[in-house]
């Protein structure tokens, strides 16, 4: 994968991060939309960890 496609990945992920933070931020008081969030929000944390393993890999 090219470092451009890589870079275009990244940045589409952090900008849907954002639009879920965003909603987040205004909660409507629905505690299962809550905790799906933060389940959503674990897991996307997770992705974006294995996302830097798999740059730095490819960067060596």
């Amino acid at each position: 994968m090219s470092e451009q496609r890589i870079s275009g990945a990244v940045d589409r992920i952090e900008r849907a991060l954002a639009r879920i933070e965003a909603q987040a931020a205004h909660p409507r008081g629905d505690t299962a939309a809550s905790a799906r969030h933060d389940a959503l929000k674990a897991r996307v944390a997770a992705s974006l960890s294995e996302l830097d393993t798999l740059i730095e890999s490819l960067e060596q």
